[in-house]
């Protein structure tokens, strides 16, 4: 593996401004379209303004389009992208930052390219000493749990220090605080702010509740 371009400085800096509001990510896969905006804007109005989309579902991009109409001001992240098409489809919907499960060769080379920041997925040390050849310096620790968790993380920090971490997978009220307390974890990212049975029923009410608990709670 030759590599030609290193990802420039500037790309970990707007992760990190964006990664600096907000301490919990919601990870959202919105099924229905018209769920988008409601949705986003229960989050916001209860003090979350970094949202994560992910592309597992149909109407994913125009959920995001119409977020990004709707709440112009909100950063947001495209979820679940493996492929650098996917990352491509991302910028034009005017994705904020990309996020990816794993990582690729050439998901890393498209990311160097692009003027969105990605931040790549990585489970093990030998993921992160690839993202860390090209440049990158930020990465999405997934599955979190599953992976080892917050011990893993400690453990990361041995051999590469500078290296932080948004953790998703397994994430939830009772342990965020245990990672956000790491010094190498910038924020998390979670599904919980989001309960399928809320969301189906149009409780906008209780996910802004769930918005501000969390904002309340986890806030810098």
């Amino acid at each position: 593996m030759t590599i030609d371009k290193q990802l420039p400085s500037t790309r970990t800096t707007e992760l990190d401004s964006i990664c600096l509001k907000a301490e919990v990510i919601p990870v959202l896969a919105i099924q229905r379209v018209e769920d988008a905006v409601p949705l986003a804007t229960a989050l916001v109005e209860g003090g979350i303004t970094v949202l994560e989309i992910t592309l597992r579902t149909d109407c994913a991009l125009e959920a995001i389009r119409r977020i990004k109409a709707a709440l112009p001001h909100v950063s947001i992240g495209v979820g679940t992208v493996l492929t650098p098409s996917q990352y491509r489809q991302a910028e034009q919907v005017g994705a904020d930052f990309v996020v990816t499960p794993g990582t690729t060769e050439a998901l890393y080379r498209y990311g160097v390219e692009s003027p969105v920041p990605m931040l790549p997925g990585v489970a093990t040390v030998s993921e992160l000493m690839v993202g860390w050849q090209f440049g990158y310096r930020r990465f999405k620790f997934f599955p979190a749990e599953a992976s080892g968790g917050v011990k893993a993380l400690k453990a990361f920090a041995g051999p590469i220090a500078e290296a932080r971490f948004c953790p998703t997978g397994g994430i939830n009220p009772d342990n965020a605080e245990d990672y956000l307390a790491l010094p190498n974890v910038m924020c998390v990212g979670g599904t919980w702010l989001t309960p399928k049975s809320l969301v189906e029923a149009g409780d906008w009410s209780a996910i802004r509740r769930l918005a501000r608990e969390v904002a309340d709670r986890f806030h810098h």
